[in-house]
């Protein structure tokens, strides 16, 4: 394997630079990322996460989904609660949750307790999704096998004729197997990228009660490269 070695050309990040909280700093990043996508197009889907579980044997599972949430709670997805990361979940609720943008030499990472989130949430945010978006959601049993590329689209059509676009956010049931899960986090750390590989590691570590917003519950560190 030939080797690519780029420099990490990047701002870097300081302590009198690091907001108060973790979420102010998530944030400020995210709306940075969301804007570089829409200008300089070289962030193709800032909202991307790994998401890292472990499954009943210890074996560690990694996959990319959406971030949808981040707020006071932490951070949140929403997927099927029968595919493998559900199931996962389901007997260790933790996990390690990645934002990352190479182009902006940034990361941030989440580690914590998973939660489940709400059905009215679930639903709020389901109705909200695209026609298409939610008959895919029915039509794939995430991460169970399947015959052919040719079934999933077949299962696809005949969801489609059951429940065909008629405009309303209603048009499409709720799948009772279709749900969202929030990372809690304990820890919060932001990376960034500079010359010689000397990166910037801060660590939001949490000591005491509160939510991502609240500066009180985090102690701040740094960490070597």
């Amino acid at each position: 394997m030939s080797e690519v070695r780029v420099d990490y050309d990047g701002e870097g990040l300081s302590e009198d630079q690091l907001l108060e909280s973790p979420l102010a700093q998530a944030r400020v990043w995210f709306d940075a990322a969301v804007a570089r996508a829409a200008e300089a197009g070289d962030v193709p889907e800032p909202s991307a996460v790994s998401v890292a579980t472990v499954d009943g044997d210890g074996l560690p599972n990694v996959r990319t989904v959406l971030l949808r949430v981040l707020d006071e709670r932490g951070v949140g997805f929403y997927t099927g609660r029968t595919s493998a990361k559900g199931h996962e979940l389901g007997v260790h609720p933790v996990a390690a949750v990645s934002l990352t943008w190479p182009s902006m030499f940034r990361a941030v990472r989440f580690r914590g307790r998973v939660e489940e989130l709400g059905r009215e949430e679930v639903g709020a945010y389901f109705r909200s999704r695209p026609w298409g978006s939610r008959i895919s959601a029915w039509t794939s049993r995430q991460s169970e096998p399947v015959g052919s590329r040719a079934d999933l689209e077949d299962a696809y059509v005949r969801l489609a004729e059951r429940w065909p676009d008629t405009g309303s956010e209603d048009d499409v049931p709720v799948p009772d197997f279709w749900g969202g899960y929030l990372v809690v986090p304990d820890e919060v750390e932001f990376w960034a990228g500079r010359r010689n590989r000397l990166h910037d590691r801060l660590v939001f570590t949490r000591v005491g009660e509160g939510g991502l917003g609240t500066p009180s519950a985090w102690q701040v560190g740094r960490r070597q490269p």
